[in-house]
């Protein structure tokens, strides 16, 4: 198998108007790709919650994208606080965001369920004091 295509980008933790960026960059790269639009839009919503919670959480982090023929692998990385409680994250509306953040209209508590909800498959590894990185998987 040929090794993938690989895009890289930095996520400015310090930036809130850059949050978004890098999914705004894999979608036209994937339409120029000729993916469809559905794998598409599955990979820029993951992408765009993961960078957000990358911005409110974890002051940014690395965002690395895999393209292969049958499959998106996205992974994002920080060494931000961590996840306590990876499943009590994992429920809808729950968020440690602080209060100046959700006056802004993020933190309600949806990306991680929006990133596995457009994902085929999706893995947390996360320690506290170290960091986070998830993976996630999109067939196309």
């Amino acid at each position: 198998m040929a090794d993938p295509l690989r895009f890289h980008y930095k996520v400015d933790g310090s930036n809130f108007t850059s949050a978004g960026e890098a999914s705004v960059e894999v979608k036209k790269k994937l339409r120029q790709l000729g993916f469809s639009p559905e794998t598409i839009r599955k990979v820029s919503i993951a992408m765009y919650e993961g960078e957000i919670n990358m911005v409110i959480h974890a002051r940014g982090g690395d965002a690395d994208v895999f393209v292969y023929p049958d499959r998106i692998e996205i992974v994002l990385a920080d060494t931000g606080p961590g996840i306590a409680d990876v499943d009590l994250a994992m429920q809808e509306g729950y968020s440690t965001a602080p209060d100046n953040i959700r006056t802004l209209g993020f933190g309600a508590g949806m990306g991680l369920p929006n990133m596995k909800r457009n994902s085929d498959s999706m893995r947390i590894d996360s320690t506290v004091g170290v960091g986070t990185t998830i993976y996630m998987t999109i067939l196309v």
